[in-house]
């Protein structure tokens, strides 16, 4: 065992063919062009799981693997189907209102919206506030509404921090076990579209806040938390009815070049990008309100599509056989690559790897200035498989660097993540983090890529993936570093270790 625990990051060992090289100067950024237009157009609305424009997008995937001469890997064809249950909110019998010493003010349903689908039966119960930077006292909040203000997130830098303490300052909140949260939204919106807007309930995304926040743009909310910071508490009546509940078939996008040497053929590559977008989210405000996901993670997307092409042209193929994958659901908690680490379509024992994919192509930082010819990886020292991106780097003229401050933040951030508690040895590759304006927003769309340096960065990603598809050596968790011990441990349970 101590062997095969050994750490493959002799240079050496990742080396290109030439037959390789001419396989990836078939990539293309007219090609990436193509797909990224249609996948992060406004007629697919965001992709958002689940929707009618999220099938559409893994129809079109399935197509290009088909188109590529990938073989089918799914329990339906390109598919792998897991099953899901949506619910869809009722405005029929709706009321939400909120009494103070000024009087009884009524939420309409258009400003309404709320953190689950259920049906809510509260009759004038207790109403209190709470400001935002108060600390949440059970004595005073248990078993009633609270009214409160709680940060905004905003898109780009900074936005991880901020919902990290929105998260925090939710959990205090909710210990305390209010009856309900209602934040307090000073902003004129648009309808939320709240009601008649199917929620994914089941798989449960990965809650950011408990159960029964609402958030509501009605001016009678802002005034009741000035009159109520200032006086007794208040009444509050919500009523919501059951929900419309249907099932609905959430699919990963699966296809397999298999490899050409008959050791090597049966162990497996992942290249994997999620083609789920975040939307958007009810109440989206400006004049465009489809956030169209083009970096994230139509950029990673569409570079499994045309990795696909390019590989599939190789004679002989592969030693070790690659498996391209497309995720559903990582907006809503990783959901998808979660799925096929649970049921995967190719042993996970004999997975050598996951190269997944994100933001690969933006280059205008919002901390860094252009960052062009660049390329990190989430988990930096976690594992060899960085140093194989490091000579795979120096093949195609791309600086691959360890970002100190969101390196190991973001390996838990995305579908890496489930494969790399499996045991597989799994990374994140990106050009920006979350440093670009329209992250998560509604101006993140297909003009604002650069092509031509993305071409050279699914380029890099390809020489990494056929560095490790053409060598008989593997990258290995480093047992030298405490934060992937969990992992090498997966991985020795995995192997029998």
């Amino acid at each position: 065992m101590a062997a095969a625990l050994a750490l493959a990051a002799a240079p050496s060992a990742w080396r290109l063919s030439d037959e390789d090289r001419r396989a990836l100067d078939a990539v293309s950024a007219d090609s990436l062009r193509g797909h990224l237009s249609f996948l992060a157009s406004d007629a697919l609305g965001g992709r958002v799981t689940p929707s009618a424009g999220q099938q559409v997008a893994a129809e079109y995937i399935a197509a290009q693997f088909r188109r590529a001469g990938l073989e089918p890997l799914g329990d339906d064809a390109y598919f792998q189907t897991a099953p899901a249950r949506v619910a869809t909110p009722r405005a029929e019998g709706f009321r939400f209102t909120v009494t103070t010493a000024e009087g009884t003010d009524e939420v309409p349903a258009e400003a309404f919206e709320m953190s689950t689908a259920e049906p809510v039966a509260l009759d004038d119960v207790a109403l209190v506030a709470l400001a935002g930077d108060s600390v949440p006292d059970s004595a005073t909040v248990a078993g009633r509404a609270v009214l409160t203000e709680i940060e905004d997130v905003p898109p780009g830098a900074g936005r991880r921090e901020a919902a990290a303490r929105r998260r925090e300052r939710m959990r205090a909140l909710f210990e305390a076990r209010p009856a309900l949260v209602v934040a307090v939204d000073r902003r004129l919106r648009p309808p939320t579209g709240y009601f008649d807007t199917p929620m994914l309930v089941d798989p449960a995304p990965r809650a950011v806040a408990p159960a029964r926040l609402v958030t509501a743009s009605a001016p009678a909310l802002a005034r009741a938390f000035e009159v109520l910071a200032a006086g007794p508490p208040g009444r509050l009546t919500l009523h919501l009815a059951e929900p419309r509940r249907e099932e609905v078939p959430l699919r990963n996008v699966a296809g397999l070049l298999r490899g050409s040497d008959p050791a090597l053929a049966g162990t497996y590559v992942l290249v994997s990008a999620h083609y789920d977008g975040t939307g958007p989210q009810p109440g989206a405000t400006g004049p465009d309100r489809i956030w169209n996901g083009a970096n994230d993670d139509g950029s990673g997307t569409v570079t499994v599509i045309e990795l696909a092409s390019a590989l599939s042209r190789l004679h002989p193929r592969p030693r070790r056989s690659i498996v391209f994958l497309a995720f559903f659901g990582e907006e809503k908690g990783l959901l998808g690559s979660a799925w096929y680490a649970a049921h995967p379509l190719v042993p996970l024992a004999e997975t050598v790897a996951d190269l997944n994919l994100e933001h690969l192509g933006r280059t205008d930082s919002t901390e860094r200035g252009r960052r062009a010819g660049t390329a990190s990886l989430t988990g930096f020292d976690y594992s060899d498989l960085p140093v194989v991106f490091e000579a795979a780097g120096r093949a195609t003229g791309i600086d691959v660097y360890k970002d100190a401050r969101r390196s190991d933040p973001f390996f838990a951030a995305s579908d890496n993540y489930p494969l790399a508690e499996a045991g597989v040895v799994a990374h994140t590759v990106c050009v920006l983090f979350e440093d670009f304006a329209d992250y998560h927003g509604a101006g993140d769309e297909w003009p604002k890529i650069d092509f031509p340096n993305m071409e050279r960065e699914v380029r890099l990603v390809g020489a990494a993936l056929l560095m490790v598809a053409q060598s008989r050596e593997e990258p290995r968790w480093r047992a030298d570093v405490p934060p992937a011990a969990p992992f090498l441990l997966a991985w020795r349970q995995r192997h029998g270790g």
